[in-house]
């Protein structure tokens, strides 16, 4: 339990989102009925770019690029992006454990 408490929150959260993207159906560019999250869509605005993103995110997962481009031209480069961070933010986990590991060796 205590190793559940020292991963860093925005980790799981960009894990968690990733994941959801990936299992998601892709939609189609134009189809309206869908489940969403998404204050802008549910109050009837048809242009969201965080929509536009989830949905180019997921294409990807799906292995459609001309579909993913369709649905917003930045949707591969956030996904560079979150998967960068996610590494990033592992790495760091790793550096803390050894700084700490290294800590307790010298003072034992």
């Amino acid at each position: 339990m205590k190793t559940l408490h020292r991963i860093p929150v925005e980790l799981i959260f960009w894990i968690t989102a990733l994941a959801l993207l990936a299992f998601a159906e892709p939609i189609a560019k134009g189809h309206i009925h869908h489940f969403t999250l998404c204050p802008l869509a549910n109050m009837g605005i048809d242009w969201c770019p965080g929509c536009g993103i989830g949905r180019a995110i997921t294409q990807l997962f799906h292995g459609n690029i001309k579909e993913s481009l369709a649905q917003h031209w930045f949707g591969i480069p956030a996904l560079m992006i979150i998967v960068h961070r996610i590494i990033e933010l592992i790495n760091r986990r790793i550096d803390n454990n050894r700084k700490l590991k290294y800590k307790e060796e010298r003072y034992v």
